[in-house]
Order: C-alpha cells, then structure tokens, then sequence
C-alpha cells in the first residue's frame, strides 16, 4: 500500500496565530495542502490528522503500522514527554519520520530531548513548513526502497 499518515500533536492546530516568530504565519492546513499536492502527484493515499490527545496519536501510529503506511509525525510536546508514543513507533513496526517546524535545540533546554527520536527513521526540524515536505520526499524514497528489498527477498 502506498499511504502516508500525516499526524500532528497537541496546538499545532494554532499554527498560523501561534507564535508566529517561532512557528511562521502559515496554517496546518496550509502544510496538508501542500502535502496532499505531493501525495496526489506521488499516487500516495494520504490521511492528515491533528489531536491535542495523545491516546489519539497513539491509535493513529498503530493503525499506520498495521497498514504498512509511512508516516509523517510532529508529536509537538508529547515528543519530549511521551513514551506511550515511543511504544506506539516500536510495537506496531511504523517507518516514521519526526518533524519539527522550529530548531527545538535552539529553544529552552526540555525541548533538547526527544523521547521517540531514537526509535524513528528520521528527525528534520528547523526548517518550518519546508520541514514536512523534505520528509514526505524522503518517506517516499525511503518506502521504495523497503518495498524493493521486501521483493527480492521474495524472489
């Protein structure tokens, strides 16, 4: 299956109004706009989620590694604090990749530890907007080449 979950975590719904020195003027809709672009030109069935609740993110992750899909996480502050997340990544074999709008090494000192970090495939932060569509690029060549070794083991 070619899919994608794209999940943002708690108050990323207040993009565009929040904090707009840290996290820019663009909205997450904006962002899923964009990402739904490449996914339409990629043939990639995507699904954009946000929840300010953790239970939430956590189904999310699971249901995404039970359908083999690629996914796109910007835990928000349950990436410093949430080892139900970390558990999430690990048990249900999910390929994600962790994103970040704003430099969290560039800000105060609890945003410097991530707890899902070590278990995803990737982290791409401090780059805004821009951060999510250079992982859904990765994600895609990344699921290729998965999905290539998954064959010729196969053959």
């Amino acid at each position: 299956m070619n899919a994608i979950y794209l999940l943002n975590g708690p108050n990323l719904n207040l993009l565009g109004g929040r904090e707009p020195g840290i996290y820019g003027s663009g909205s997450l809709a904006d962002i899923e706009s964009s990402i739904a672009r490449r996914a339409q030109a990629a043939g990639i069935i995507l699904t954009s989620k946000q929840s300010n609740h953790e239970g939430d993110l956590v189904g999310l992750v699971q249901e995404a590694g039970r359908q083999g899909a690629g996914v796109i996480l910007n835990a928000g502050a349950y990436t410093h604090t949430s080892i139900a997340l970390r558990d999430a990544i690990t048990g249900s074999g999910a390929l994600v990749i962790e994103v970040h709008i704003s430099n969290v090494h560039a800000r105060e000192n609890f945003r410097h530890h991530s707890m899902i970090s070590p278990v995803v495939r990737g982290v791409i932060l401090g780059l805004g907007a821009m951060s999510y569509e250079l992982a859904f690029d990765a994600l895609v060549q990344i699921m290729k080449e998965h999905k290539h070794k998954t064959v010729s083991r196969i053959v």
